[in-house]
C-alpha cells in the first residue's frame, strides 16, 4: 500500500511547501500553511503525436463576434461591468462582510427573473433567510429560483437542467469539488471550484456572479489565481455603518476598468445615485483646509471635498494619516511644499480625509491636496465656489491632466465660478462663464493663498 503524500499550502498566495512553516516565504503571511493531500496524477505526461492543424488559425481568419449585452436593471451597475452583462462571462464581486453584496445580487436577479430564467445558489444562508430578505426588500419572487448547495458537481447539474442565463454563487469560498481533498475555502478547493464554474459558464453561455470574501487587507480571500480565472473583478466599498456604497471594477475583459458606481443602501435594497458629485459636496460652513477637487473616475468626472488638518505636534513624533488618499503621495506633497514652498511640516501633525469614503487613485487630486495643506497651515479659507485639479511634479511644477474641459463643465453645472488649473490645461474649449486661474509652479498657488 502506497503512503499518502501531503503538502502544506499557503492559504494566501497558494505556494506549496514539503513541510510546515510558521511563515510563508513568498507572501510573508503568518500561520497560513494548511496541510493538503496530494492528488495522484491520473494521466501520465506523454508527448502529443496528433495533428494540430485544426487548432491553429491565422489572426486574419478569426471571425469576430460582437457581444450581445443585456441590462442588469441598475444603470450604475451596468456602467461598472462595461455597459451591460455579457453572456458567458464570470464576474467576481468582493467586499467586507455586511457591505451589501448578497442584497445587490439578489436585487439584480429579482429584476432579471421577469425576463429570463435565473438561479441563486447559496452556500451560506438558508432558503428561508433569502426569502425573508427578498420579502423585506419587496422583490419579485415568482420566477426567482433558489438552490442551497455547496457541491460544484450538483450545482453544475442544476445549471444544465434549468438552463438559467444568470447564476449567482454565494460564495465561492463555500464551494467544494468532490475529487479535491481539503476543506471548503482552501486554496485548492477555491481554485478548482472557480475553474469548474468558469468552464461551465463558457460551455453553456451562462453569466455567473461569484461572491468572494475579503481578507483584512481588503483583497479577495483565497489564491491570487482566482482573480486571473474570472473575466471581471468588482469590489463593493464603503463603511458598514454608512449609507453610501461604491462599486468599482478593477479588472474587466469586456469593458473599461476603474469605473465607479455609487449606491445608497436602504431597507429596500440598493438605490442608484444618479448625481454622485452632489452627495459628496455637502459643505455648509467652509473652513480652512477644505478644498473641492475634480477627479476622473472611468468615463465621468467626480467632484470631491478634500479636508486637511495641520496642527502643532506636542508628543515627539509627528503623525501622518491619510483616508482615501495615498499616504506615500501625501509625504511626497509635504516634501514638495517644504522644498519649493518654504513650508516646514516636520513639527506638525498632518491629516488628510476624502469626504464620502472615496479612494482616489489618480494624480489630478495632487493640487487639491497641496492647496488644502496650505490652507490649513496658513489658516486661510479657500472660497466655496473654487474648484481645483492638477498634478504636482517633484520640481514643484503643476502638470496638466486629461479631460480638462469636461471637468470644468461638470463643475459649472454645480455652481462653481472659479477654477485653479494647470497652465497646460488652458484652451479655447473652457467654459467662458468661469474664472480660470492658471498656475505653473507651486509658488503660484502660495501667492493665491
Amino acid at each position: 500500500m502506497s503512503k499518502i503524500k501531503s503538502q502544506y499550502v499557503c492559504q494566501q498566495c497558494g505556494v506549496a511547501y514539503p513541510k510546515w512553516l510558521g511563515q510563508c516565504l513568498e507572501c510573508n503571511a503568518w500561520n497560513s500553511l494548511v496541510e493538503e493531500i496530494m492528488q495522484p496524477k491520473s494521466v501520465s505526461a506523454k508527448t502529443y503525436t496528433g495533428s494540430v492543424s485544426q487548432q491553429v488559425y491565422n489572426l486574419g481568419e478569426v471571425k469576430i463576434q460582437e457581444y450581445q449585452r443585456f441590462s442588469l436593471g441598475l444603470e450604475e451597475l451596468d456602467r461598472v461591468v462595461g455597459g451591460g452583462l455579457v453572456p458567458g462571462s464570470v464576474s467576481l464581486i468582493g467586499g467586507d462582510p455586511g457591505i451589501g453584496k448578497s442584497s445587490l445580487l439578489l436585487q439584480v436577479l429579482a429584476h432579471l427573473s421577469l425576463k429570463m430564467p435565473v438561479l441563486y445558489v447559496s452556500g451560506e444562508e438558508s432558503l428561508e433567510q433569502i426569502a425573508l430578505r427578498a420579502q423585506r426588500m419587496e422583490l419579485s419572487q415568482k420566477n426567482l429560483n433558489l438552490f442551497a448547495e455547496t457541491n460544484v458537481e450538483a450545482i453544475s447539474a442544476a445549471i444544465m437542467q434549468l438552463r438559467p442565463q444568470v447564476v449567482v454563487i454565494d460564495s465561492i469560498q463555500t464551494m467544494q469539488v468532490q475529487e479535491i481533498s481539503g476543506a471548503p475555502g482552501g486554496v485548492s478547493q477555491v481554485r478548482e471550484s472557480a475553474a469548474a464554474l468558469t468552464r461551465l459558464a463558457k460551455q453553456s453561455n451562462t453569466a455567473i456572479f461569484l461572491v468572494g470574501h475579503v481578507t483584512k487587507s481588503g483583497e479577495v480571500a483565497g489564491p491570487r489565481v482566482l482573480e486571473h480565472i474570472v473575466d471581471t473583478v468588482i469590489y463593493l466599498e464603503g463603511q458598514p455603518d454608512g449609507r453610501y456604497r461604491l462599486l468599482r471594477a478593477l479588472k474587466n475583459r469586456f469593458g473599461p476598468v476603474n469605473e465607479l458606481g455609487v449606491f445608497a443602501m436602504t431597507d429596500k435594497g440598493m438605490r442608484e445615485v444618479k448625481n454622485p458629485s452632489a452627495i459628496f459636496l455637502s459643505r455648509q460652513d467652509v473652513r480652512p483646509g477644505s478644498v473641492v477637487a475634480n477627479i476622473w473616475e472611468g468615463t465621468r468626472p467626480l467632484l470631491l471635498e478634500l479636508q486637511a488638518l495641520v496642527d502643532d505636534n506636542h508628543y515627539g513624533q509627528p503623525k501622518r494619516l491619510s483616508l482615501g488618499y495615498d499616504l506615500n503621495r501625501l509625504n511626497l506633497m509635504l516634501a514638495i511644499l517644504h522644498k519649493h514652498g518654504g513650508l516646514a511640516f516636520h513639527q506638525q501633525d498632518v491629516f488628510i480625509n476624502v469626504v464620502g469614503g472615496v479612494k482616489i487613485s489618480e494624480t489630478s487630486a495632487d493640487l487639491g491636496v497641496a492647496l488644502a495643506l496650505i490652507s490649513s497651515y496658513k489658516n486661510r479659507v479657500v472660497p466655496q465656489d473654487t474648484l481645483v485639479f492638477g498634478e504636482v511634479g517633484l520640481s514643484g511644477e503643476i502638470r496638466p491632466v486629461n479631460f480638462g474641459p469636461e471637468r470644468l463643465q461638470e463643475a459649472f453645472k454645480h455652481g462653481f465660478k472659479r477654477a485653479i488649473i494647470p497652465e497646460g490645461n488652458c484652451s479655447k474649449y473652457l467654459p467662458k462663464e468661469m474664472e480660470i486661474i492658471a498656475v505653473k509652479q507651486i509658488k503660484d498657488v502660495m501667492d493665491l493663498i
